[in-house]
C-alpha cells in the first residue's frame, strides 16, 4: 500500500471494490466505497451482517487483495507497526501464560528478551491487568481474555488499531465495562481506531464518527460525527437521538432489500 504525505488522512480509501468467486459464481462483497480516516480519530463501522464491514478490515490489513480503487495508509512514522489488529475472540495460546501472549507478537524484532516482557508488563498495566501476568488463559474471564488480546495488539505500538466486534461475545456490563476502558485508551495514547460492531449503541458512545455501510455489495450509506462532548452520559438523550438516526439509514436500506435483511 502506498503512503500518502503526512498531511493526508492516515487512511484514504477510494472507489474501493472487492469481489471473489466460489463454484463458478463471482461475488462482489465492496464496490466503490469512499472512506477517510484522520489520524487520532475514533472511527467505527456498522451495519448489516455480510455488508463487507470485517472484509473492509481484512484489506487494510493486506489479508484480501482489492480487485479495484485505492487504499492509502499514512502511519504515524514514530509508530513501530502501521497496524494491529483485535478480533472478536481473543485467540490466545493456552501454552502461554498472560505476559507470553502479550509478548508474542514482539518475538520477531530486535528487541531483546527483558525488553519485550518489560513493554508486554506495560501494556496489561494499560489494560488494567499488571496482577495477571502469571496466569493462564483458561483462568480469565471472556472480557479479561479480550483485555489481554487488546494489550497484545498495543505492545506493538501501532500507529492504527482494528477492532473486529471485540466485545460482541460478552455480557452487557463487561462489555460497557471494556467500551469505557477503550475510550480511556484512546484519550491515553492518541492511537487511531476503527471499531467494527452490530451494536450501535455501542458505537455511538465510543466513536467520534460512525460509518453505515448497506447494500450487496457494500458502501458507504452514511457517515455521522457524534458532536457530544466527553465524557459521556449513557443513555443521554442526544446519544439516542443519533443511534436512532444511524438505525434509520441502516434500516431505510433493510425495507429496500426486505424482510430476510438482517441487522
Amino acid at each position: 500500500m502506498e503512503a500518502l504525505t503526512p498531511a493526508a488522512p492516515i487512511i484514504h480509501i477510494a472507489g474501493l471494490g472487492l469481489a471473489f468467486e466460489q463454484d463458478g459464481r463471482r461475488t462482489q462483497v465492496l464496490q466503490g466505497l469512499d472512506l477517510d480516516v484522520q489520524a487520532g480519530e475514533f472511527v467505527a463501522i456498522v451495519g448489516a451482517s455480510g455488508v463487507g464491514k470485517s472484509t473492509l478490515l481484512r484489506v487494510l490489513m493486506d489479508l484480501a487483495a482489492p480487485t479495484s480503487g485505492d487504499v492509502r495508509i499514512a502511519p504515524d512514522p514514530a509508530a513501530e507497526r502501521p497496524m494491529a489488529m483485535v478480533f472478536q475472540d481473543a485467540r490466545l495460546l493456552p501454552w502461554r501464560r498472560v505476559l507470553a501472549n502479550v509478548a508474542f507478537g514482539l518475538e520477531k524484532t530486535s528487541l531483546a528478551k527483558a525488553e519485550r516482557l518489560a513493554r508486554a508488563r506495560d501494556a496489561l498495566k494499560l489494560v488494567g491487568l499488571a496482577d495477571m501476568a502469571e496466569r493462564w488463559p483458561h483462568q480469565l474471564s471472556g472480557g479479561q481474555r479480550q483485555r489481554v488480546a487488546l494489550a497484545r495488539a498495543l505492545a506493538v505500538r501501532p500507529s492504527i488499531l482494528l477492532m473486529d466486534e471485540p466485545f460482541s461475545a460478552l455480557d452487557v456490563q463487561t462489555r460497557e465495562n471494556l467500551q469505557d476502558e477503550l475510550v480511556r485508551i484512546r484519550q491515553e495514547t492518541g492511537k487511531t481506531i476503527l471499531f467494527v460492531t452490530h451494536d450501535i449503541d455501542e458505537a455511538v458512545y465510543m466513536a467520534d464518527r460512525v460509518i453505515a455501510l448497506a447494500g450487496k455489495p457494500g458502501v458507504v450509506r452514511a457517515a455521522r460525527q457524534i458532536d457530544v462532548p466527553r465524557p459521556r452520559r449513557r443513555g443521554s438523550i442526544r446519544l439516542a437521538e443519533i443511534a436512532q438516526e444511524v438505525k434509520t439509514d441502516i434500516t431505510a436500506e433493510a425495507s429496500d432489500r426486505g424482510p430476510d435483511f438482517v441487522i
